[in-house]
Protein backbone atom coordinates (compact mmCIF):
# COMPACT_ATOMS: atom_id res chain seq x y z
CA UNK A 1 0.00 0.00 0.00
CA UNK A 2 1.41 3.37 -1.02
CA UNK A 3 2.28 5.93 1.64
CA UNK A 4 2.82 9.68 1.37
CA UNK A 5 5.13 11.92 3.40
CA UNK A 6 3.67 14.11 6.15
CA UNK A 7 5.92 17.17 6.68
CA UNK A 8 3.68 18.51 9.45
CA UNK A 9 3.41 15.43 11.70
CA UNK A 10 5.87 16.41 14.43
CA UNK A 11 4.72 20.03 14.72
CA UNK A 12 1.06 18.97 14.67
CA UNK A 13 1.64 16.53 17.54
CA UNK A 14 3.85 18.88 19.58
CA UNK A 15 2.32 22.35 19.36
CA UNK A 16 -0.45 22.20 16.77
CA UNK A 17 1.14 25.11 14.89
CA UNK A 18 4.18 25.64 12.69
CA UNK A 19 5.72 29.09 12.38
CA UNK A 20 6.82 29.75 8.83
CA UNK A 21 8.11 32.98 7.23
CA UNK A 22 6.25 34.28 4.19
CA UNK A 23 7.07 37.67 2.60
CA UNK A 24 8.52 39.10 5.80
CA UNK A 25 5.80 37.75 8.10
CA UNK A 26 6.16 34.82 10.45
CA UNK A 27 2.82 33.07 10.10
CA UNK A 28 1.56 30.41 12.48
CA UNK A 29 0.15 27.60 10.37
CA UNK A 30 -2.75 25.95 12.22
CA UNK A 31 -2.23 22.22 11.75
CA UNK A 32 -4.79 20.09 13.59
CA UNK A 33 -8.04 19.06 11.94
CA UNK A 34 -10.29 20.30 14.77
CA UNK A 35 -8.37 23.57 15.11
CA UNK A 36 -8.49 24.25 11.37
CA UNK A 37 -12.23 23.63 11.29
CA UNK A 38 -12.79 25.88 14.30
CA UNK A 39 -10.73 28.70 12.79
CA UNK A 40 -12.46 28.35 9.42
CA UNK A 41 -15.81 28.98 11.13
CA UNK A 42 -14.58 31.91 13.26
CA UNK A 43 -14.52 34.69 10.67
CA UNK A 44 -14.47 37.42 13.33
CA UNK A 45 -11.21 36.18 14.81
CA UNK A 46 -9.75 34.90 11.54
CA UNK A 47 -10.96 37.29 8.88
CA UNK A 48 -11.12 36.86 5.10
CA UNK A 49 -11.91 40.56 4.66
CA UNK A 50 -8.35 41.15 3.49
CA UNK A 51 -7.81 41.94 -0.19
CA UNK A 52 -4.79 40.14 -1.70
CA UNK A 53 -3.80 38.52 1.61
CA UNK A 54 -5.93 35.38 1.67
CA UNK A 55 -3.63 33.50 -0.73
CA UNK A 56 -0.16 32.63 0.51
CA UNK A 57 2.02 34.21 -0.78
CA UNK A 58 -0.14 37.33 -1.02
CA UNK A 59 -1.00 38.67 -4.46
CA UNK A 60 -0.73 42.47 -4.42
CA UNK A 61 1.81 42.22 -7.22
CA UNK A 62 -0.36 40.28 -9.66
CA UNK A 63 -3.89 41.66 -9.38
CA UNK A 64 -5.52 44.99 -8.70
CA UNK A 65 -8.84 43.94 -7.19
CA UNK A 66 -10.29 41.96 -4.30
CA UNK A 67 -11.23 38.40 -5.25
CA UNK A 68 -14.92 37.76 -4.71
CA UNK A 69 -16.51 36.21 -2.80
CA UNK A 70 -13.53 34.63 -1.06
CA UNK A 71 -11.97 37.83 0.31
CA UNK A 72 -15.06 38.90 2.26
CA UNK A 73 -16.75 37.90 5.51
CA UNK A 74 -20.42 37.19 6.27
CA UNK A 75 -22.91 38.57 5.57
CA UNK A 76 -21.32 40.09 2.45
CA UNK A 77 -19.77 36.76 1.53
CA UNK A 78 -23.08 34.95 1.36
CA UNK A 79 -24.72 37.71 -0.68
CA UNK A 80 -21.86 37.85 -3.16
CA UNK A 81 -21.65 34.06 -3.35
CA UNK A 82 -25.34 33.75 -4.21
CA UNK A 83 -24.75 35.76 -7.40
CA UNK A 84 -22.43 33.16 -8.95
CA UNK A 85 -23.25 29.90 -7.19
CA UNK A 86 -25.79 28.81 -9.84
CA UNK A 87 -22.98 28.66 -12.41
CA UNK A 88 -20.78 26.50 -10.19
CA UNK A 89 -23.71 24.21 -9.44
CA UNK A 90 -24.03 23.55 -13.18
CA UNK A 91 -21.58 20.69 -12.59
CA UNK A 92 -24.54 18.74 -11.19
CA UNK A 93 -26.72 19.22 -14.29
CA UNK A 94 -27.10 16.19 -16.61
CA UNK A 95 -26.20 18.19 -19.72
CA UNK A 96 -22.95 19.44 -18.19
CA UNK A 97 -22.10 15.98 -16.86
CA UNK A 98 -22.62 14.58 -20.35
CA UNK A 99 -20.32 17.22 -21.84
CA UNK A 100 -17.55 16.44 -19.34
CA UNK A 101 -17.92 12.71 -20.02
CA UNK A 102 -17.62 13.33 -23.77
CA UNK A 103 -14.60 15.57 -23.21
CA UNK A 104 -12.71 13.01 -21.13
CA UNK A 105 -13.59 10.30 -23.63
CA UNK A 106 -12.25 12.42 -26.49
CA UNK A 107 -9.01 13.20 -24.67
CA UNK A 108 -8.51 9.54 -23.78
CA UNK A 109 -9.08 8.48 -27.40
CA UNK A 110 -6.29 10.81 -28.46
CA UNK A 111 -4.02 9.68 -25.64
CA UNK A 112 -4.51 5.98 -26.38
CA UNK A 113 -3.53 6.53 -30.02
CA UNK A 114 -0.18 8.06 -29.05
CA UNK A 115 3.10 6.49 -28.02
CA UNK A 116 3.33 8.87 -25.07
CA UNK A 117 1.39 11.67 -23.43
CA UNK A 118 2.58 14.60 -21.32
CA UNK A 119 -0.30 14.63 -18.87
CA UNK A 120 -0.04 18.14 -17.43
CA UNK A 121 0.00 20.21 -20.62
CA UNK A 122 -1.59 17.80 -23.10
CA UNK A 123 -4.36 16.27 -21.00
CA UNK A 124 -5.00 17.97 -17.65
CA UNK A 125 -4.74 21.57 -18.85
CA UNK A 126 -7.11 21.07 -21.84
CA UNK A 127 -9.50 19.05 -19.65
CA UNK A 128 -9.64 21.77 -17.00
CA UNK A 129 -9.96 24.60 -19.50
CA UNK A 130 -12.57 23.05 -21.74
CA UNK A 131 -14.65 21.79 -18.81
CA UNK A 132 -14.64 25.31 -17.39
CA UNK A 133 -16.36 26.61 -20.53
CA UNK A 134 -19.30 24.32 -19.76
CA UNK A 135 -19.49 25.67 -16.24
CA UNK A 136 -19.35 29.33 -17.28
CA UNK A 137 -21.67 28.79 -20.26
CA UNK A 138 -19.27 30.27 -22.80
CA UNK A 139 -18.22 28.95 -26.24
CA UNK A 140 -15.74 26.08 -25.98
CA UNK A 141 -13.31 27.91 -28.25
CA UNK A 142 -12.55 30.25 -25.33
CA UNK A 143 -10.60 27.37 -23.80
CA UNK A 144 -7.92 27.85 -26.45
CA UNK A 145 -7.15 31.26 -24.93
CA UNK A 146 -7.04 29.88 -21.40
CA UNK A 147 -4.81 26.96 -22.41
CA UNK A 148 -2.36 29.50 -23.75
CA UNK A 149 -1.91 30.91 -20.25
CA UNK A 150 -0.29 27.67 -19.11
CA UNK A 151 -0.76 25.79 -15.86
CA UNK A 152 -0.83 28.92 -13.68
CA UNK A 153 -2.50 32.24 -14.39
CA UNK A 154 -0.18 34.24 -12.14
CA UNK A 155 2.96 32.14 -11.86
CA UNK A 156 5.52 30.47 -14.05
CA UNK A 157 6.64 26.92 -13.28
CA UNK A 158 8.79 27.10 -10.20
CA UNK A 159 6.65 29.63 -8.36
CA UNK A 160 7.80 33.06 -9.53
CA UNK A 161 5.09 35.59 -10.37
CA UNK A 162 4.61 36.33 -14.06
CA UNK A 163 5.33 39.76 -15.47
CA UNK A 164 2.14 41.54 -16.53
CA UNK A 165 -1.35 40.15 -16.21
CA UNK A 166 -3.09 38.74 -19.26
CA UNK A 167 -6.04 37.69 -17.13
CA UNK A 168 -7.14 41.23 -16.28
CA UNK A 169 -6.99 42.30 -19.93
CA UNK A 170 -9.01 39.26 -20.92
CA UNK A 171 -11.66 39.90 -18.25
CA UNK A 172 -12.07 43.53 -19.26
CA UNK A 173 -12.67 42.41 -22.85
CA UNK A 174 -15.29 39.88 -21.77
CA UNK A 175 -17.16 42.35 -19.57
CA UNK A 176 -17.02 45.04 -22.28
CA UNK A 177 -18.58 42.57 -24.71
CA UNK A 178 -21.23 41.47 -22.19
CA UNK A 179 -22.17 45.06 -21.37
CA UNK A 180 -22.57 45.87 -25.07
CA UNK A 181 -24.85 42.85 -25.50
CA UNK A 182 -27.01 43.83 -22.53
CA UNK A 183 -27.35 47.40 -23.81
CA UNK A 184 -28.31 46.12 -27.25
CA UNK A 185 -30.98 43.82 -25.85
CA UNK A 186 -32.15 46.45 -23.34
CA UNK A 187 -32.99 43.78 -20.77
CA UNK A 188 -31.50 42.76 -17.45
CA UNK A 189 -33.56 39.59 -17.19
CA UNK A 190 -31.38 36.50 -16.86
CA UNK A 191 -31.74 33.86 -19.57
CA UNK A 192 -30.51 30.24 -19.77
CA UNK A 193 -28.05 31.30 -22.48
CA UNK A 194 -26.31 33.91 -20.34
CA UNK A 195 -22.64 33.39 -19.59
CA UNK A 196 -21.13 34.13 -16.20
CA UNK A 197 -19.87 37.42 -17.64
CA UNK A 198 -23.34 38.47 -18.79
CA UNK A 199 -24.92 37.37 -15.52
CA UNK A 200 -22.49 39.53 -13.56
CA UNK A 201 -23.24 42.54 -15.79
CA UNK A 202 -26.94 42.04 -15.08
CA UNK A 203 -26.52 41.26 -11.38
CA UNK A 204 -27.49 43.54 -8.53
CA UNK A 205 -25.97 43.62 -5.07
CA UNK A 206 -27.91 45.30 -2.26
CA UNK A 207 -30.08 47.15 -4.74
CA UNK A 208 -27.36 48.38 -7.08
CA UNK A 209 -25.44 47.16 -10.08
CA UNK A 210 -22.06 45.56 -9.53
CA UNK A 211 -19.07 47.80 -10.17
CA UNK A 212 -16.55 46.75 -12.77
CA UNK A 213 -14.08 46.09 -9.96
CA UNK A 214 -16.55 43.67 -8.33
CA UNK A 215 -17.14 41.88 -11.64
CA UNK A 216 -13.39 41.61 -12.11
CA UNK A 217 -13.05 40.21 -8.60
CA UNK A 218 -15.43 37.37 -9.44
CA UNK A 219 -13.71 36.72 -12.75
CA UNK A 220 -10.25 36.77 -11.23
CA UNK A 221 -11.11 34.12 -8.65
CA UNK A 222 -12.93 31.98 -11.22
CA UNK A 223 -9.85 31.62 -13.38
CA UNK A 224 -7.13 31.67 -10.74
CA UNK A 225 -8.77 29.70 -7.94
CA UNK A 226 -9.46 26.30 -9.45
CA UNK A 227 -6.91 26.04 -12.23
CA UNK A 228 -3.70 24.41 -11.03
CA UNK A 229 -5.62 22.60 -8.28
CA UNK A 230 -7.68 20.61 -10.81
CA UNK A 231 -4.68 20.12 -13.09
CA UNK A 232 -2.67 18.69 -10.20
CA UNK A 233 -5.60 16.46 -9.16
CA UNK A 234 -5.82 14.93 -12.64
CA UNK A 235 -2.07 14.33 -12.84
CA UNK A 236 -1.93 12.86 -9.33
CA UNK A 237 -4.72 10.38 -10.10
CA UNK A 238 -3.02 9.18 -13.28
CA UNK A 239 0.36 8.93 -11.58
CA UNK A 240 -1.02 6.97 -8.65
CA UNK A 241 -2.76 4.48 -10.93
CA UNK A 242 0.45 4.17 -12.92
CA UNK A 243 2.46 3.39 -9.79
CA UNK A 244 -0.23 1.06 -8.45
CA UNK A 245 -1.73 -0.93 -11.35
CA UNK A 246 -3.70 -3.11 -8.96
CA UNK A 247 -5.70 -0.01 -7.96
CA UNK A 248 -7.17 0.31 -11.44
CA UNK A 249 -8.20 -3.35 -11.31
CA UNK A 250 -9.77 -2.73 -7.91
CA UNK A 251 -11.81 0.23 -9.16
CA UNK A 252 -12.86 -1.55 -12.33
CA UNK A 253 -14.29 -4.43 -10.31
CA UNK A 254 -16.92 -2.17 -8.72
CA UNK A 255 -17.68 1.31 -10.08
CA UNK A 256 -19.20 2.28 -6.73
CA UNK A 257 -15.65 2.48 -5.40
CA UNK A 258 -14.83 5.42 -7.66
CA UNK A 259 -16.47 8.07 -5.48
CA UNK A 260 -14.52 7.00 -2.38
CA UNK A 261 -11.29 6.79 -4.38
CA UNK A 262 -11.78 10.31 -5.69
CA UNK A 263 -12.28 11.67 -2.18
CA UNK A 264 -9.14 9.90 -1.00
CA UNK A 265 -7.15 11.42 -3.85
CA UNK A 266 -8.40 14.86 -2.84
CA UNK A 267 -7.40 14.17 0.79
CA UNK A 268 -3.85 12.91 0.27
CA UNK A 269 -2.92 14.93 -2.82
CA UNK A 270 -4.39 18.18 -1.49
CA UNK A 271 -3.18 20.74 -4.07
CA UNK A 272 -3.51 23.80 -1.80
CA UNK A 273 -1.35 23.50 1.31
CA UNK A 274 -2.97 26.32 3.24
CA UNK A 275 -4.84 29.60 3.01
CA UNK A 276 -4.44 32.85 4.89
CA UNK A 277 -6.61 34.65 7.42
CA UNK A 278 -6.03 38.07 8.99
CA UNK A 279 -6.45 38.67 12.71
CA UNK A 280 -8.13 42.09 13.22
CA UNK A 281 -6.81 42.35 16.80
CA UNK A 282 -3.87 40.78 18.61
CA UNK A 283 -4.66 37.09 18.77
CA UNK A 284 -3.15 34.10 20.53
CA UNK A 285 -3.01 31.33 17.94
CA UNK A 286 -2.25 28.21 19.95
CA UNK A 287 0.59 29.89 21.84
CA UNK A 288 1.78 32.17 19.04
CA UNK A 289 0.94 35.88 19.30
CA UNK A 290 -0.26 37.42 16.04
CA UNK A 291 -0.23 41.25 16.00
CA UNK A 292 -3.25 43.27 14.82
CA UNK A 293 -3.44 42.91 11.06
CA UNK A 294 -1.11 39.93 11.13
CA UNK A 295 -1.89 36.66 9.43
CA UNK A 296 -2.35 33.04 10.42
CA UNK A 297 -3.00 30.19 8.01
CA UNK A 298 -5.34 27.24 7.88
CA UNK A 299 -3.21 24.27 6.85
CA UNK A 300 -5.66 22.07 4.96
CA UNK A 301 -2.93 19.64 3.94
CA UNK A 302 -1.90 19.04 7.54
CA UNK A 303 -5.50 18.68 8.74
CA UNK A 304 -6.06 16.03 6.09
CA UNK A 305 -3.30 13.93 7.66
CA UNK A 306 -4.35 14.33 11.30
CA UNK A 307 -3.87 10.94 12.93
CA UNK A 308 -6.59 11.68 15.49
CA UNK A 309 -9.15 11.82 12.66
CA UNK A 310 -7.81 9.49 9.95
CA UNK A 311 -6.59 5.98 10.65
CA UNK A 312 -3.13 5.46 9.12
CA UNK A 313 -3.36 8.91 7.51
CA UNK A 314 -0.31 8.57 5.28
CA UNK A 315 -1.71 5.40 3.68
CA UNK A 316 -3.71 5.87 0.50
CA UNK A 317 -6.86 3.84 1.05
CA UNK A 318 -9.24 3.98 -1.87
CA UNK A 319 -12.06 2.60 0.27
CA UNK A 320 -11.62 5.10 3.13
CA UNK A 321 -14.98 5.87 4.71
CA UNK A 322 -15.82 8.13 6.41
CA UNK A 323 -13.42 10.65 4.94
CA UNK A 324 -13.98 14.09 6.51
CA UNK A 325 -11.15 15.74 4.59
CA UNK A 326 -10.84 19.49 4.26
CA UNK A 327 -9.58 19.58 0.68
CA UNK A 328 -12.38 21.99 -0.27
CA UNK A 329 -12.16 24.05 2.89
CA UNK A 330 -14.75 24.21 5.62
CA UNK A 331 -17.52 26.47 6.81
CA UNK A 332 -18.72 29.62 5.09
CA UNK A 333 -15.99 29.65 2.48
CA UNK A 334 -16.42 26.05 1.31
CA UNK A 335 -15.00 25.93 -2.22
CA UNK A 336 -17.46 27.01 -4.92
CA UNK A 337 -15.73 24.75 -7.42
CA UNK A 338 -15.98 21.53 -5.39
CA UNK A 339 -18.79 19.99 -7.52
CA UNK A 340 -16.81 20.78 -10.67
CA UNK A 341 -13.59 19.22 -9.35
CA UNK A 342 -15.44 16.14 -8.15
CA UNK A 343 -17.17 15.72 -11.51
CA UNK A 344 -13.89 15.87 -13.44
CA UNK A 345 -12.04 13.41 -11.20
CA UNK A 346 -14.99 11.02 -10.95
CA UNK A 347 -15.47 11.07 -14.73
CA UNK A 348 -11.76 10.53 -15.33
CA UNK A 349 -11.60 7.51 -13.00
CA UNK A 350 -14.67 5.95 -14.62
CA UNK A 351 -13.26 6.47 -18.11
CA UNK A 352 -9.91 4.95 -17.11
CA UNK A 353 -11.71 1.91 -15.73
CA UNK A 354 -13.72 1.56 -18.93
CA UNK A 355 -10.96 2.10 -21.47
CA UNK A 356 -7.45 1.78 -20.00
CA UNK A 357 -5.68 -1.47 -19.14
CA UNK A 358 -2.62 0.15 -17.67
CA UNK A 359 -0.61 3.35 -17.26
CA UNK A 360 3.16 3.31 -17.68
CA UNK A 361 5.04 6.26 -16.27
CA UNK A 362 7.86 7.27 -18.62
CA UNK A 363 9.08 10.44 -16.92
CA UNK A 364 7.98 12.61 -14.03
CA UNK A 365 8.92 16.00 -12.59
CA UNK A 366 7.12 16.40 -9.25
CA UNK A 367 6.02 19.84 -8.10
CA UNK A 368 7.77 20.52 -4.80
CA UNK A 369 6.72 23.34 -2.47
CA UNK A 370 9.85 24.36 -0.56
CA UNK A 371 9.44 26.70 2.38
CA UNK A 372 11.67 27.60 5.29
CA UNK A 373 10.17 25.09 7.71
CA UNK A 374 8.67 22.41 5.48
CA UNK A 375 8.91 20.79 2.08
CA UNK A 376 5.87 19.28 0.44
CA UNK A 377 5.52 17.44 -2.85
CA UNK A 378 2.15 17.73 -4.53
CA UNK A 379 1.28 17.49 -8.18
CA UNK A 380 3.60 17.46 -11.17
CA UNK A 381 5.21 20.10 -13.32
CA UNK A 382 5.47 17.41 -15.99
CA UNK A 383 4.33 13.78 -16.21
CA UNK A 384 4.81 11.63 -19.30
CA UNK A 385 2.91 8.34 -19.56
CA UNK A 386 1.96 5.65 -22.00
CA UNK A 387 -1.62 4.37 -21.84
CA UNK A 388 -2.52 0.81 -22.83
CA UNK A 389 -6.01 0.27 -24.20
CA UNK A 390 -8.33 -2.17 -22.47
CA UNK A 391 -9.31 -4.96 -24.84
CA UNK A 392 -13.05 -5.20 -25.49
CA UNK A 393 -14.73 -8.01 -23.61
Amino acid sequence: MEHITDPFRDARAKDGVLRCPFQGESLPMILRHADVREAAKDWQKFSSDAPFRVPIPSEEAVRSMRQLPIETNPPEHGEYRALVEPFFQRAKQPEVIAKVEALIDELLTTALARESLEVVSEFALPAQSRALTYLLNVPEREADVWIGWGIHVFKVTGGEFKKGNVLESYLHQQFDFAEAQVRQRASDALTPDDSLFTALVKATYRGRKLTREEMMGFGNLTFAGGRDTIIYSIANALAYLGRNPEALVYLRADPRRIVHAGEEFFRVFMPLTHIGRVCPVETDVHGVKVPPGGRASLAWASANLDETVFEAPTEIRLDRKPNPHLAFGFGTHLCLGAPHARLIVRTLLQALCDRVAGIEILAATPHVEREATYERTHGFDALTVRLAALEPR
